[in-house]
């Protein structure tokens, strides 16, 4: 493929389907090149050829449609489609058709540069001159300079609904007007263009409309359709399909790829709308789905506060049956009833009831409903919102009006499918026993009604869609939750404002006493605050937290703290304090509230060495059938069927091994060169495998491995990756960071008080539904368990430790690998005792041999080591790494107790014989 379609899908990073679409039109190019009155017979003749599912153009003119599923990206794909014919081939002329007014808004923002969806940006080509937008707005002023600029790229974007309202009753759009700078009119000159391309957005909208008949006579060179919905709608509403599709990504496959959103079907748990009026279904359908949607609110926040990204907004689209009905939805959502008035200036109506300078007004609320500052959380619609209204923050549906399950199901999620991260978490949460999609990448359609009906429908072989079902416990709905933001008590200091969360009821004292109680004393401390991370940094300096005491750091640390306050401040009204005393209070209080972790970087020196241990593969489980050399072929008419033979086709290897093999080292992580003596040796296996145990001829295992190599290539390089072994010559081991600041944590958790973390929880189950105060020791106010466990390891820590916590993600930078994928390891709890700093792990028995669970020893286990031998350079405490069995943590036992008995040393580590474990290597 030329390097055009390379350099312009990786400018644009283009996903996988819309990089295909990309290469398809590239080999179409080469086929039929794009030029004016191209011979349409030898054209489709030549396309079809090598693409069989377009079997006509189904216009006078060369014309294929890309099917990309909602949500991939179609408009991206625009940009490469003009990107690669303006680079490649020259063409400097496209006519890009939107299907109405919102779209049309969007495409051309989308074109226009310094915009935030820019489909150009990062294309060298444009890059001084990028391409000049006209619309069928401004066509007729523009025409004016159309002659200087003859070597530019131009965009046409118009709107088809616009043009089709002008041609009613065979009149001539206003773009057939004569235009007194062009001469003619700027139809006429767009046809007279040499090179002019036609791109179709969501062209199954508008495919046979007046409008679109009209614009056919500009004769393109080349037309290029784009939608979803490859299909037009016949008689009795039966579809037919196009014709010239040439590129299919169906939403099944865009699901699977996790390109979109998982849509999730919602009832209520035990709900019954037999003999209920249809005003209450609803009633009941609406308000869940709020509840719902305020739920997702929280995920969401949470979820962009413990990885460090955007916030994003979520809203509801309502689904009405008509304009009346929408203007009641719209008065109900915004009562003061209505979930105590939240929803008041929140909603916006969307229909053709809205007109004019309204229609402007809703089409730009709607463009901006992305933003998290813009208010709208409810859009009520009468027939859907059309297609490419392309918004990320969509998360609940709620339709409803009448329609059949496969209709509601498919027209509704469209609108909701893509992704506010680009990507899926990959996040689960727990269901009704089963896991399910976490919200943060889910789409709910609240469907209580429907609920039976869209489940039987999707058990259909033909149905389009695998959904998840959701059935929501009303007792859980009624639950209100929040986004908790839990920092170390030390980072609260010299804050006035109240904590996000209240301390437990009747605990007193939970809170940090006023050791700043004035707005200069605080201002004094967070500088202090400040000063001090910096000085993470400088393990040389500062190896420890305690060295931030000595007199040669404090002084330092005053020194800088005077220099940030400069002698302005300095002299402000409320400064009457001794500054020395607060920065002394403020450092005292970071040594006390800290426990030092210091940051490890582990590389490797000399030769770096790696392979693959000898085994025996396990093929109990490959039976793969010989494969028939003949072919059934029946006639339609007469029923005759003949048998034909197929003669081998294809790389014959010379030895049965040799297709093993050749499967096996196009996996990145395999070299022939230097494990060809294993691949040769579990090839071997393979074969005695299909000769022995399945008693296959020689010629039998040909046709078996040259049929399906890919498939046991995969089979056999799943059980090589747990025998991956690495190590090196020597290891070198660098501390960056002599401490570093405990790092806020954010939890999804039940609004209201916390829960006193001594009480244990009337449901077990529901323990991760709530935030834990009452600590006496913890260097965090609030603190989240998982288990009850956890809840009780927190007891036993909170007595016989000087402080402890649970670190967040992040905190100690430790990797370690499964097979090839390294993860980062988030321990369970940090205590610091008299004797040691414990890392503390607690695992369900029948999980402590589990591959990852040792992986994660074998890397806590490593870094205690590195990180007790900075300690013992500089007067600190070692580390230990303690994993402990769920069924030894109960409230008697002790830590020195269980350290005693779980401590894991470095002679625990796996991979005997190496000097640096697998699990344990921290990178730079």
């Amino acid at each position: 493929m030329n390097g055009h379609v390379n350099s312009i899908a990786g400018r644009l990073s283009l996903r996988p389907p819309q990089r295909r679409s990309l290469e398809i039109l590239g080999r179409v190019c080469e086929l039929v090149p794009p030029r004016k009155g191209t011979d349409r017979a030898a054209a489709l003749a030549a396309v079809h050829a090598e693409y069989p599912g377009v079997t006509d153009f189904e216009r006078d003119f060369p014309s294929l449609c890309f099917a990309l599923a909602t949500g991939v990206g179609k408009t991206r794909l625009m940009g490469a489609f003009v990107s690669y014919l303006y680079l490649e081939h020259g063409i400097k002329n496209f006519y890009i058709l939107a299907p109405n007014l919102t779209i049309y808004t969007k495409l051309i923002a989308d074109f226009t540069p310094n915009t935030p969806k820019y489909v150009f940006q990062g294309v060298e080509g444009f890059a001084v001159t990028p391409p000049v937008v006209i619309t069928g707005d401004n066509y007729e002023s523009q025409a004016g300079g159309l002659f200087d600029r003859p070597d530019d790229c131009k965009v046409n974007v118009f709107n088809i609904s616009k043009i089709n309202s002008e041609v009613r009753g065979g009149k001539s759009p206003r773009i057939k007007r004569l235009s007194e700078y062009l001469g003619e009119s700027y139809f006429e000159y767009l046809a007279k263009l040499p090179d002019l391309v036609l791109l179709m957005d969501e062209s199954h909208r508008y495919r046979a409309s007046a409008g679109v008949k009209a614009i056919n006579d500009l004769k393109p060179t080349m037309g290029l359709e784009l939608t979803a919905t490859p299909f037009t709608e016949g008689a009795r509403g039966v579809p037919v399909p196009f014709k010239n599709v040439v590129y299919d990504y169906a939403l099944a496959r865009a699901m699977a790829d996790g390109f979109v959103k998982e849509p999730a079907v919602v009832t209520r748990k035990d709900f019954h709308p037999a003999g209920m009026k249809p005003e209450e279904v609803e009633r009941i359908k609406l308000e869940d789905g709020v509840r719902l949607h305020e739920g997702v609110k929280v995920e969401l926040e949470t979820y962009a506060r413990q990885t460090n990204q955007r916030i994003v907004k979520p809203f509801v689209l309502v689904i009405a049956r008509d304009t009346t009905h929408a203007a009641e939805l719209l008065a109900k959502v915004q009562a003061d009833d209505f979930f105590a008035g939240r929803y008041k200036g929140r909603a916006i109506q969307v229909d053709s009831s809205q007109t004019g300078a309204k229609e402007d007004e809703m089409v730009e609320r709607l463009l901006k409903v992305e933003s998290a500052d813009e208010p709208t959380e409810i859009v009520i619609h009468v027939n859907m919102l059309k297609e490419g209204w392309d918004v990320t923050n969509l998360y609940t549906i709620i339709p409803l009006r009448a329609a059949n399950a496969r209709t509601l199901v498919v027209q509704s999620i469209g609108r909701g499918l893509r992704l506010p991260y680009g990507r899926r978490s990959g996040l689960t949460v727990e269901s009704e026993g089963k896991q399910i999609t976490h919200p943060v990448d889910r789409l709910n359609i609240v469907a209580h009604d429907m609920f039976a009906a869209i489940l039987e429908d999707s058990r259909k072989p033909d149905s389009p869609l695998q959904m998840q079902f959701l059935v929501l416990d009303p007792d859980e709905m009624a639950r209100k939750t929040v986004t908790v933001v839990s920092e170390p008590r030390v980072a609260e200091l010299f804050r006035p404002e109240a904590p996000v969360a209240e301390s437990p009821a009747g605990q007193t004292g939970a809170l940090p006493k006023p050791l700043f109680p004035t707005e200069a004393e605080r201002k004094v401390a967070e500088v202090t605050f400040d000063v001090i991370r910096s000085l993470q940094t400088k393990p040389q300096e500062v190896p420890t937290v305690a060295a931030l005491q000595t007199p040669a750091v404090q002084a330092r640390v005053l020194a800088a703290v005077r220099e940030r306050l400069g002698p302005t401040q300095l002299t402000l009204p409320g400064l009457g304090f001794d500054l020395a005393r607060v920065v002394a209070t403020m450092t005292e209080q970071v040594v006390l509230g800290t426990i030092d972790i210091p940051r490890i970087v582990v590389v490797p020196s000399g030769v770096v060495s790696s392979g693959y241990k000898t085994f025996t593969l396990n093929l109990s489980g490959m039976r793969y059938p010989v494969p028939s050399e003949e072919l059934w072929l029946q006639t339609l008419r007469t029923g005759e069927r003949q048998v034909i033979s197929v003669r081998r086709g294809g790389v014959e290897e010379q030895r049965l091994e040799d297709y093993v093999v050749g499967g096996l080292v196009d996996f990145d992580d395999v070299s022939y060169d230097d494990h060809a003596e294993l691949l040769y040796d579990l090839a071997a296996q393979t074969v005695t495998h299909f000769r022995v145990a399945l008693n296959y001829s020689y010629d039998d295992i040909r046709k078996v491995l040259r049929q399906n190599q890919k498939a046991i290539a995969e089979f056999v390089h799943a059980q090589m990756t747990p025998q991956y072994w690495e190590e090196a010559g020597d290891y070198e081991v660098t501390v960056t960071r002599g401490f570093t600041d405990l790092k806020g944590s954010a939890y999804t958790a039940s609004a209201g008080v916390a829960l006193d973390f001594r009480e244990p929880p009337a449901d077990k189950g529901k323990i991760g539904q709530s935030v834990y105060g009452g600590f006496a020791r913890c260097v965090y106010r609030l603190q989240k368990f998982q288990s009850d466990t956890e809840r009780q390891m927190a007891l036993i820590l909170d007595r016989d430790s000087a402080r402890w916590f649970r670190p967040a993600l992040g905190q100690f930078q430790i990797f370690y690998k499964v097979g090839h994928d390294q993860q980062e390891y988030q321990p369970d709890f940090v205590a610091e005792s008299a004797a040691a700093v414990s890392m503390v792990e607690t695992k369900r028995r029948s999980d402590l041999q589990d591959a990852d669970v040792l992986a994660k020893r074998d890397a806590g286990v490593q870094w205690c080591r590195h990180a007790s031998d900075h300690a013992a350079k500089h007067g600190g405490k070692p580390w230990r790494y303690l994993l402990i069995p769920h069924d030894v943590v109960a409230e008697n036992m002790t830590l020195d107790g269980l350290a005693e008995q779980y401590v894991q040393r470095g002679d625990s580590l796996r991979h005997p014989g190496q000097q640096q474990p697998a699990g344990a290597v921290v990178p730079i």
